[in-house]
């Protein structure tokens, strides 16, 4: 396959695993709009939300896929990430997803600097790009020979971080 591959070429034909690194405090401008408005104002969760995403989800997971992500942050949480960890988080692990949070508030980032991504099958590599106010601007597809790095970042994602339902037990509301 060339470098025309996309995001959604890589989530329909990975075989094993799908694994996300999330860096930033505020995806707000990235989907979900509407819910998280609902978050702001209080009002309880839809009960659709995120049905898709979760639907998919559950496609590749009921085939004894794994998709799992670690998300790296600072306490105290943005208004942001309590919705995102509180809402979208805990609907998602309906789908089987897993999530990891590596807590950097007490601790050195041992990922300073390295984008959010989505490594397939421990070999394609999507970089996620998004300006500065959280708004998604694409997935930049690299080739084959960029992936070493980002195993590496894999592993020390998931050798410094907890399961996310450990930490939401400990720091959630």
């Amino acid at each position: 396959m060339g470098s025309s591959r996309t995001l959604g070429d890589l989530f329909d034909s990975f075989e094993r695993e799908a694994f996300r690194l999330e860096t930033l405090d505020d995806y707000s401008r990235s989907g979900n709009t509407d819910a998280y408005e609902l978050f702001r104002a209080g009002e309880p969760q839809p009960d659709g939300y995120n049905a898709e995403w979760v639907a998919e989800l559950r496609s590749h997971t009921g085939r004894g896929k794994r998709v799992y992500r670690v998300h790296v942050l600072t306490r105290p949480l943005t208004e942001y990430l309590r919705f995102e960890l509180g809402w979208g988080y805990r609907k998602n692990m309906t789908g089987g997803e897993e999530f990891f949070i590596l807590d950097v508030t007490d601790a050195p980032n041992p990922l300073a600097g390295v984008p959010d991504f989505w490594l397939f099958d421990s070999a394609d590599t999507a970089v996620m790009e998004y300006d500065e106010h959280g708004a998604f601007r694409g997935a930049n597809v690299l080739p084959v020979a960029e992936t070493e790095r980002f195993l590496v970042y894999r592993q020390a994602a998931l050798a410094h971080a907890e399961p996310f339902t450990d930490w939401w037990a400990k720091y959630g509301k």
